[in-house]
């Protein structure tokens, strides 16, 4: 698995890089990691409602091809785009989560945050609060899209959408708990290291 660290982009160019990756990607395709930075958006997906956003602003709104509803990304805050063949891999979408899952809880116990999954709302919570979002596409059986992990961030943007569909859902970061603040480019190596570890057992 390759791990591609893309820096700061705006958001619609690399979702326009990933369908045209996972579209013209072979059986001998390497399965890769994206690390990227975003400028501010939200992102709407498949099943979005349009009363999931609370307020207008001069954040733009993006369509896009995921599962789940809205979201929001941002500087500081540390996105990871899973470009994985799961049928050659032998897995399920469901194990793919879970990794992901799992990778995010043992970066954040790096830094002695607790946190936990919740079965019924994918995605990693401190106590009630959401520290980051999982959203996946799969297509021609390959999955896209990936995980989302609040670091260093204004989360102010979240209170004016609910977040992945939850009303009155409140967000976290690392910076909440840990100061001074990791680097992007910190956690970011520990995180990708996670995941090579918790994906590498499903490859075929």
């Amino acid at each position: 698995m390759k791990i591609v660290k893309l820096g700061t982009r705006e958001y619609a160019p690399v979702f326009e890089e990933m369908k045209a990756f996972n579209a013209n990607r072979t059986a001998n395709t390497e399965d890769e990691l994206w690390v990227v930075e975003h400028p501010a958006v939200f992102t709407q997906g498949l099943a979005g409602k349009p009363e999931h956003l609370l307020a207008s602003s001069d954040i733009p709104v993006v369509q896009i091809d995921r599962g789940g509803q809205i979201t929001y990304h941002g500087l500081g805050q540390l996105v990871v785009y899973t470009l994985i063949d799961f049928k050659r891999r032998k897995t399920s979408v469901r194990h793919i989560v879970s990794a992901l899952e799992n990778a995010i809880i043992a970066t954040l116990a790096q830094y002695n945050i607790q946190s936990t999954n919740d079965p019924n709302r994918p995605g990693v919570y401190v106590g009630e609060r959401k520290i980051a979002s999982l959203g996946l596409r799969i297509k021609n059986g390959s999955v896209y899209h990936g995980l989302a992990l609040n670091v260093n961030m204004d989360l102010e943007p979240f209170h004016q959408i609910n977040p992945c569909g939850y009303a009155g859902l409140e967000m976290t970061q690392i910076a909440d708990y840990v100061q001074p603040a990791p680097s992007l480019d910190e956690v970011a190596d520990k995180l990708t290291a996670h995941l090579m570890r918790e994906l590498v057992f499903q490859a075929a």
